[in-house]
């Protein structure tokens, strides 16, 4: 029987020495007792104060201890948990787990490759590929809803994902009272606070401003999701050159202050609430002013950022798998193949962005198939090389001798099956490819993303569906 057990050692990428990941730290830890954050939500300022924070007129300097006693207190490890009540996706150590885009305006057709606004029924699409899609463990809202009114938008975006896929979402809001109904939703699915604290099925997604501000509004949801132990991600997203520091390491200190802040505070309103670490760093291309999805620099600051959750053991909320392209083209490729490799390297945990175009703006479901193959590719490279008497083959090396062949060994009919056979790339030679019809990749592509559309997710229980159908009334 083949060696199941993985590999004693995988490939990994660090880009920053431990000495430096040290110092990156310090650093953070500076700007957070020395410049501080802009907070001015009165009982934020009020438990900051008490807990020995120094206040004043709006700006919250936070000594390092704070830090400190609040990394002892936050879990290293969060398990999110699909509709079924199972255990599904684990954020420890330097396990990756992949989830396709979030909150996009416009949407690309597949059927006439148009490129329009996003609407709600394409999140039916958007979710239904999530769920069918092995590589992708979890999932974002996809989509804005142009022709939702944008007062409870939020809330009819994820209630589509929730109805259409099985997996954990991720989610954004606009306002406390909206969060609050996405948490009596996830109630509703779970079947109550003890099988959603068991496996939770939802995380918010909390976006301090950069440079090193918390708006009111952020720390609502915030203070809510540590009172009701919700999983959520404090994510800035300082962009070098223009809302962060040009250098990259100084765009990863501002990204890691502005996220320690907000433990902080989930700490001092609960203790061991849970809470994911990260920061969007990228750069503002300075000849078109974009906040680039695609660009390298992007990638580097993530892995330096997975290289810090690990230092201070935290969940990291990675991003990969996105493109600045406006098509599922070979500039998304080449963007996807580099971002998402570097991610599961790296050790980001829980990866987002998976299968977003155009800066964030465009939802595509050929290019969420797309980059599902290149997951596909990457999950077979990280699993590096077992290395054991068996797969050593020496005795299979003396058996068939000089001049033979392995074809007819037992150990190649246990080892062949390893090897990954990928549904979208072809590797047949040119007269093959001809004889089948001379297909090209955006055809076959095409053709795979329609007949994957067919897939048809588990319902709701029709009980759970007639609440949430009662629930959504009162949205309106």
């Amino acid at each position: 029987m083949i060696d199941r057990l993985e590999p004693k050692l995988k490939p990994r990428l660090n880009v920053l020495q431990p000495e430096d990941v040290e110092e990156v730290y310090s650093a953070a830890m500076e700007v957070l007792e020395r410049t501080g954050m802009k907070i001015s939500h009165p009982r934020v300022l009020e438990l900051l104060d008490g807990a020995g924070a120094r206040v004043d007129t709006g700006v919250v300097r936070i000594p390092d201890w704070m830090v400190k006693d609040a990394l002892r207190k936050a879990p290293s490890r969060i398990v999110l948990g699909n509709r079924r009540g199972e255990r599904s996706v684990k954020l420890e150590r330097n396990r990756s787990w992949f989830g396709a885009s979030l909150d996009c305006i416009d949407y690309l057709e597949p059927f006439t490759r148009e490129r329009r606004k996003f609407l709600l029924e394409d999140c039916r699409i958007t979710a239904t590929l999530l769920d069918a899609l092995p590589n992708y463990t979890w999932g974002m809202t996809f989509g804005m809803a142009d022709n939702v009114p944008p007062e409870f938008a939020d809330r009819m975006v994820l209630k589509e994902a929730m109805s259409h896929s099985e997996k954990p979402m991720v989610f954004c809001c606009q306002d406390i009272e909206s969060l609050k109904q996405i948490y009596e939703m996830a109630m509703i699915i779970a079947g109550g606070e003890n099988q959603f604290l068991n496996a939770p099925t939802i995380v918010m997604l909390v976006d301090p401003i950069s440079p090193l501000t918390l708006a009111d509004e952020s720390l609502e949801k915030l203070m809510f999701c540590a009172e009701k132990r919700i999983p959520q991600i404090c994510y800035g997203a300082p962009q070098a050159g223009s809302t962060g520091p040009a250098s990259f390491a100084g765009a990863v200190v501002q990204g890691t202050a502005e996220s320690l802040s907000g433990l902080v505070i989930t700490q001092l309103v609960r203790k061991g609430a849970p809470f994911i670490y990260g920061a969007f760093a990228t750069v503002m291309d300075m000849r078109t002013t974009i906040f680039s999805y695609g660009a390298p620099e992007m990638i580097l600051m993530g892995a330096a950022l997975a290289q810090m959750a690990q230092y201070i053991r935290l969940p990291y909320f990675g991003t990969a798998g996105c493109s600045d392209a406006k098509l599922p083209d070979s500039q998304a490729a080449a963007e996807a193949t580099l971002s998402c490799q570097s991610a599961a390297l790296s050790g980001a945990n829980l990866i987002h962005d998976c299968g977003l175009l155009d800066h964030g703006c465009l939802a595509s479901p050929a290019y969420m198939v797309l980059v599902n193959e290149v997951l596909h590719m990457i999950n077979q490279f990280v699993r590096g090389i077992q290395v054991d008497e068996d797969t050593l083959a020496v005795d299979v090396i003396h058996r068939v001798g000089p001049g033979g062949h392995f074809m007819e060994q037992e150990h190649t009919l246990q080892y062949f099956r390893q090897v990954w056979y990928s549904s979208l790339f072809d590797r047949s030679n040119y007269e093959s490819w001809l004889e089948q019809g001379g297909r090209r990749f955006q055809e076959r592509l095409r053709e795979q993303t329609l007949q994957i559309m067919e897939h048809r997710p588990n319902p709701l229980p029709e009980e759970v569906a007639t609440e949430l159908e009662k629930l959504a009334k009162h949205w309106k």
